[in-house]
């Protein structure tokens, strides 16, 4: 059995709902372990662990929120050079554009070598039903792609 980690911060509701979203979605896919944490709670063990990871934060000052931040830096070093080439895709909770909190991840998860699969999605402001249903297809796609090992 595949399994697929999602790992989110949130200060307030939206990038909440967001990741419930995305776990809604990934649960559909039958095979696949859908392990959802927040920051605060998953390590390098998650990581290593999975066999692929979503990411999701806020859109903090034009960055990725701190907890998001300090998860990455937390399992940088025990997992670099383990998890190249696993599939990753992130989800922003956007005030303003998003751009900012998109590169800040990218630039980290880089480093790790992970392969990234799908756009970016960006929620700028209100949380509208059809990017409710793009959130819970990147959950589908990802746990699929898993499932199937296109990934």
């Amino acid at each position: 059995m595949k399994t697929l980690l999602i790992v989110y911060h949130s200060g307030g509701v939206k990038t909440a709902q967001m990741a419930a979203a995305v776990e809604r979605g990934a649960k559909t896919e039958p095979g696949v372990r859908v392990v959802l944490k927040r920051c605060a709670e998953a390590g390098p063990e998650d990581v290593l662990a999975a066999d692929g990871l979503i990411l999701g934060t806020p859109e903090n000052f034009g960055y990725m929120s701190g907890m998001m931040k300090d998860f990455l830096e937390r399992i940088f070093y025990p997992c670099e050079g383990k998890v190249a080439g696993r599939p990753w895709a992130l989800f922003v909770g956007a005030g303003q554009d998003g751009s900012g909190a998109v590169s800040s991840v990218e630039r980290i998860v880089t480093g790790l070598r992970l392969k990234r699969v799908g756009d970016p999605v960006v929620v700028v402001k209100e949380l509208k039903p059809e990017q409710i249903a793009a959130l819970e297809e990147l959950g589908a796609a990802m746990a699929a792609g898993l499932a199937a090992g296109i990934f």
